[in-house]
């Protein structure tokens, strides 16, 4: 009899999840659930680079999708679901109370974002992150940053931890604990409430949190104490083990089976990170970039643990055993913004042009609705076809990806975005192509990196929105980068991969190997790279570093 998996994918946006016959792979039916209030703009001050998410988003999500999932399905296939996986954006970490609630859940902290899941791309913590910097170099024990790259960034959990304690007393006096959006659905499922009881993810401790087996665990007592005495205490109440994707975190809970139409006999899976994961679904191998291309991107490469040995690599997010492929070392990279780069100048044209088509007495309300949502839905389109009417380099104009600060390599949340090279004769098409070739110079940063460190790069492959709607994107990163991209087939990578893992959760596949090799989609389209084309961004490419150097050398004067 066919048995099947739920793959549930926690997006920046949204959450999704699919329905995915086991023996192949094949999507039966999937469904998605935008989150309401995030929509609508709550809790988030962009300029003050707080990005903070309600935990009944996440809630609603999950039962709404899950449920719309299986009644799209053929009737008798709901008895034959075996596991679910869960992978989440992160660092996302929540604050909870002794019975595992997160703080927002609760009356009295319902409308309070500290009391919130505090986004990956939430920023309020620069100032934090470079006191855990300075602390790990100079306070005479362990470098807990070695295994992180050296550089420990704002939108990791220790760093939004203490920012949110200092910040909000009353937070400090409530949190008892802090649990990671990836680890919390999972408990939530299962009925485990106890925060020291459910089973953590080693991709998100190992990459976010400073876990390491070479440290028992997590950053010191007296590490922590030193950095300040509102951690005091706070280790004992989070974790030592961590787990893999392929581990087991308990079976459906009574309440939650009878939520979501299921028996209480499905297996649910420890959590990941949903690039983590997406690799996964990707068919990622050892030294393949796996490139999660949507809002930010987030890069993954797996490699034979013994062949990296001792090396550390500088400047990216962590190298973690088993955080992707059990028995594999993991290594995380990324660019905090990418399609938000173009998100952004489509809102920058789009904003006067909404509020003088509102302003105007030629059209009733329904007109200037159609018409704002017409130019909206056709912008970017536009703007791809005219840039890519202009011959490289010819605009003079070179841009800097920077608009949400520096990920990788060298993590720099200060940092902000540049266009130079303007004059009267520049035009929107010409400064979206270099937003655009920005945000392929920022990829190449990272690949060079892992390559002057000894990681070698033997192919790429692409997942995600922008990697399956922009051939124009793609092939100015082709070019840039100068090597073939595949795009995975998957519509649904990361969810695939979640799927791919309850798979071994629920025990038809002994090993995620197998799981990908079953229920792999392999790929669509292939960029290569154009000679030609390769040659004059490398010119554009020593242009936009020399830019770089000098922006990051007048913003760290400030």
């Amino acid at each position: 009899m066919t048995k099947y998996t739920l793959g549930v994918d926690y997006g920046t946006d949204s959450v999704r999840t699919v329905l995915v016959d086991a023996s192949n792979g094949k999507e039966i039916s999937h469904s998605v659930f935008y989150y309401p209030r995030w929509k609508a703009g709550k809790y988030c001050d962009p300029a003050g680079n707080r990005f903070r998410q309600h935990p009944l988003d996440y809630l609603e999500g999950i039962e709404k999708t899950i449920n719309e999932t299986i009644a799209k399905a053929p009737q008798g296939i709901a008895e034959n679901i075996v596991a679910i996986s869960v992978d989440t954006t992160g660092s996302t970490p929540v604050a909870v109370d002794k019975n595992g609630t997160p703080l927002a859940l609760l009356p009295e902290f319902a409308e309070n974002p500290n009391a919130m899941f505090v986004l990956w791309k939430d920023h309020t913590a620069t100032s934090e992150a470079e006191e855990i910097n300075v602390l790990a170099r100079s306070w005479g024990g362990v470098d807990y940053t070695k295994f992180e790259g050296g550089i420990y960034s704002s939108e990791w959990f220790w760093a939004k931890v203490l920012h949110v304690l200092r910040e909000d007393a009353a937070v400090r006096k409530a949190a008892w604990s802090w649990v990671e959006h990836c680890d919390w659905i999972p408990a939530l499922l299962t009925g485990i409430s106890n925060p020291t009881e459910l089973k953590r993810s080693r991709c998100a401790a190992g990459h976010k949190a400073m876990w390491h087996a070479q440290f028992d665990g997590l950053p010191s007592e007296e590490f922590l104490q030193k950095l300040d005495p509102v951690l005091a205490g706070l280790r004992s109440r989070l974790y030592v083990d961590t787990y893999t994707c392929e581990v087991k975190a308990g079976n459906l809970s009574a309440e939650w089976a009878k939520r979501l139409g299921l028996s209480e006999n499905v297996s649910v899976g420890v959590g990941s990170f949903d690039a983590h994961i997406g690799a996964l679904g990707g068919e990622i191998k050892p030294y393949f970039l796996s490139k999660i291309m949507g809002t930010s991107t987030c890069d993954i490469l797996i490699a034979p643990s013994e062949e990296v040995g001792d090396k550390f690599v500088k400047g990216i997010c962590g190298q973690v055993d088993g955080s992707v492929l059990p028995g594999m070392l993991g290594l995380e990279a990324g660019q905090s913004a990418f399609g938000d780069v173009y998100a952004w100048f489509k809102s920058l044209l789009l904003g006067p042009t909404e509020a003088l088509i509102n302003r105007t007495s030629k059209l009733d309300a329904a007109g200037k609705a159609e018409l704002i949502e017409e130019i909206s839905d056709n912008m970017i389109a536009w703007l791809t076809t005219e840039a890519e009417k202009i011959e490289i380099g010819s605009t003079g104009i070179v841009a800097l990806d920077w608009l949400n600060g520096r990920r990788t390599p060298d993590a720099n949340q200060l940092l902000r975005g540049a266009i130079l090279g303007l004059n009267l004769g520049s035009d929107a098409p010409g400064i979206f192509r270099s937003l655009v070739e920005a945000t392929a110079f920022g990829s190449k940063k990272i690949i060079d990196r892992f390559m002057e460190e000894g990681i070698p790069i033997e192919g790429i492959i692409a997942l995600g929105g922008v990697a399956k709607k922009s051939p124009f994107v793609m092939q100015v990163v082709a070019d840039v980068i100068n090597k073939p991209i595949l795009v995975a087939r998957s519509e649904q990578a990361c969810a695939l991969g979640s799927a791919m893992a309850a798979a071994v959760v629920g025990g038809i596949y002994p090993t995620i190997t197998a799981a990908q090799q079953a229920m792999g989609s392999g790929f669509e389209t292939e960029y290569t790279p154009i000679a030609s084309n390769a040659e004059k961004y490398q010119k554009l490419f020593e242009q936009y570093s020399r830019i770089g150097d000098m922006i990051e050398k007048e913003t760290m004067k400030k």
